[in-house]
């Protein structure tokens, strides 16, 4: 069974970075795609930004130029570097991974709280 398990949420002030880790488990064929997504009070989810498993990446618009995607796909792992936090990045913040063997699967992990401060 695919688990996904995110680390490094947290408190932080306006200004500052934080560093997000998602340790992908049980899947015996690789990713095809790994991701961030985001959650705040009231909103829908959206994606944050997302990364093949070539290395193609792809962002939001709003954290363009602040937040970075990388993943190691010998360990499963992938994490977002979170620069220049502004207090609208506030969310609970969920690892996402796909694959498709015959038909797409899609893994949830069970999300990380960010809270940035002014």
């Amino acid at each position: 069974q695919v688990q996904l398990v995110e680390s490094g949420g947290g408190l932080v002030q306006a200004g500052g970075s934080l560093r997000l880790s998602c340790a992908a488990s049980g899947s015996a064929i690789g990713f095809e795609t790994m991701a961030w997504y985001r959650q705040a009070p009231g909103k829908q989810r959206e994606l944050v930004a997302a990364i093949t498993s070539g290395g193609i990446t792809n962002y939001s618009d709003s954290v363009k130029g602040r937040f970075t995607i990388s993943r190691d796909n010998a360990k499963n792992t992938v994490n977002l570097q979170m620069n220049s936090l502004k207090r609208e990045d506030t969310a609970v913040y969920y690892c996402n991974a796909e694959l498709s063997v015959f038909r797409r699967y899609v893994y949830w992990g069970q999300g990380t709280q960010v809270t940035v401060s002014s």
